[in-house]
């Protein structure tokens, strides 16, 4: 199986990882890893390395927005299906899904729904929630598409497995969305951000709150993708 996260710290939870001379990762389970960077541009480069390496499967695999004002920070969205603004619509593997559904479900809120692939951040409520009434989609992240199109292009199974980092409800300082584009979060590029916009400051600490929770979470899922 090939894994794409967007960011290090989202791949963190994966657990221990060997880095190979290619770049990718290799996983305790023998799953391949690449940290692609967000958007969706990264993330399909990355998938495609990962099939070119002889990935079998892929998963995108990470944090997401909510868009449906019911998720909780910390929910599970396993989407059935990977949708664009443009009329993009890619389903997830059902039988893989499934399998994820039963395991997680143990200890944590799943939900199963639609997952949108955004080009650029929703950072605002007003814009997750004109999202959430055009398209339906229970949230949001901005690499799962590329994945899907990767998949699709070589007739693999592919799954979603992302946790809400920020509700319906939160905006996202754009400083946060400036620092980790690459990868790894830019200290500097945080710092700057919040010397140019300090009233971001409060809702960055919010943030930081429900990050923590999130990532707790994806540990716990990280533990079922790998039963």
């Amino acid at each position: 199986m090939g894994v794409v996260a967007a960011l290090a710290a989202e791949a963190c939870t994966l657990g221990p990882a060997v880095r190979r001379s290619d770049g990718l990762s290799c996983l305790s389970d023998g799953a391949l890893l690449a940290v692609s960077g967000m958007g969706g541009a990264r993330a399909t480069i990355a998938a495609r390395r990962l099939v070119d390496a002889g990935a079998s499967a892929l998963m995108s695999f990470g944090l997401a927005g909510g868009l449906d004002p019911r998720l909780n920070v910390g929910s599970v969205v396993l989407p059935a299906a990977v949708i664009s603004r443009a009329g993009a619509h890619f389903p997830t593997t059902a039988e893989w899904r499934e399998k994820l559904h039963l395991l997680i479900a143990r200890d944590r809120t799943v939900v199963i729904g639609q997952l949108l692939t955004s080009p650029t951040p929703l950072d605002s409520v007003a814009d997750k929630a004109e999202a959430f009434r055009a398209t339906g989609a229970m949230a949001v992240d901005m690499e799962s598409l590329g994945v899907a199109e990767v998949a699709a292009a070589h007739g693999l199974p592919f799954v979603v497995l992302r946790v809400i980092v920020d509700t319906a409800a939160d905006r996202v300082p754009r400083a946060v969305l400036a620092a980790s584009r690459g990868g790894q979060v830019s200290i500097r590029r945080l710092i700057g951000g919040l010397v140019a916009a300090p009233g971001d400051l409060v809702e960055l600490i919010r943030l930081a709150r429900r990050y923590r929770a999130a990532i707790r979470s994806l540990v716990l899922a990280a533990g079922a993708r790998a039963a």
